[in-house]
């Protein structure tokens, strides 16, 4: 893999709202692991989701001291590029950044697909958009950090998206926060 196959994968970038940290990134390689794992240190990335088939032995990563996570079934969390997720995946992902955030709140999670442009940036807004942000500000929101985020099929996904609040509690002075 030449200098030139990396030129076009866009550079992780970091999506911060509220008390939550993310890290969109796009999948490496076995060769390409190091430098991986160097940006998710320097993030201070403690969890890594995966939401396409594996490419790389996670072994290394978690040597690091972060999780890669698989879902209760042993899977990856992987579904079909450019399509939206399913419920299950979804109701896991909300479950898991209630669990993380409301622990270790700033924390920073990291989530990748093949190209970072698709499946990792829907999964980033449905948590923005059950923190309450309107679908249309998430994804601007993640835009700005991410060019080229999201195909027509994702935003309708979005779009018609109803959040339950899942990530919306009341901090001790009756404020609205997010994931406390």
């Amino acid at each position: 893999m030449g200098r030139l196959a990396n030129m076009n994968r866009p550079a992780a970038v970091e999506i911060a709202y509220e008390c939550m940290r993310f890290l969109i990134t796009h999948n490496p390689t076995n060769a390409t692991l190091n430098k991986f794992t160097e940006d998710l240190k320097k993030f201070e990335v403690n969890t890594l989701v995966r939401v396409c088939d594996a490419t790389y032995d996670k072994a290394p990563v978690e040597k690091e001291g972060i999780q890669v996570l698989v879902r209760v079934d042993s899977k990856d969390w992987p579904f079909d590029d450019g399509a939206p997720p399913p419920t299950q995946i979804v109701d896991d992902w909300l479950k898991l950044l209630n669990t993380k955030f409301r622990e270790e709140p700033g924390c920073c999670i990291a989530v990748h697909c093949v190209a970072g442009l698709g499946r990792a940036p829907v999964l980033v807004a449905l948590a923005l958009i059950e923190c309450g942000m309107k679908y249309e500000d998430a994804v601007q929101f993640i835009r700005q950090k991410r060019r080229g985020a999201f195909n027509s099929k994702q935003l309708l996904y979005l779009e018609k998206y109803r959040p339950k609040m899942r990530l919306r509690f009341k901090d001790t002075n009756g404020h609205n926060c997010c994931v406390q």
